[in-house]
């Protein structure tokens, strides 16, 4: 199969976010519930790299604001650390 061009691959936005539930188990439960399950199939979080209480996840760009929101009304200790484009900014 041939590869995609660049304009035609999915953006994401990579998310740092840390505090005690920052698990992809609470994590994926606050988006799902706030957003139901279409909007969690819009979003398509992955998990990119775990810790103890940290975590990078990857979503969709366009859905950057309601994943904020669902992490914030989730009422669980999830923060959102920082938010880039491309993961190398991440891991410094």
């Amino acid at each position: 199969m041939k590869a995609l061009k660049p304009s035609h691959r999915e953006k994401r936005r990579y998310l740092v976010i840390s505090g005690k539930d920052a698990n992809q188990k609470i994590t994926e439960e606050a988006i799902l519930k706030f957003l139901g399950i279409l909007g969690y199939a819009k979003v398509s979080p992955q998990i990119v790299k775990k810790a103890e209480n940290r975590a990078i996840i990857s979503i969709k760009h366009t859905e950057l604001d309601r994943v904020r929101a669902a992490l914030l009304m989730s009422g669980k200790d999830i923060k959102i650390e920082k938010v880039s484009g491309i993961l190398k900014k991440l891991r410094q």
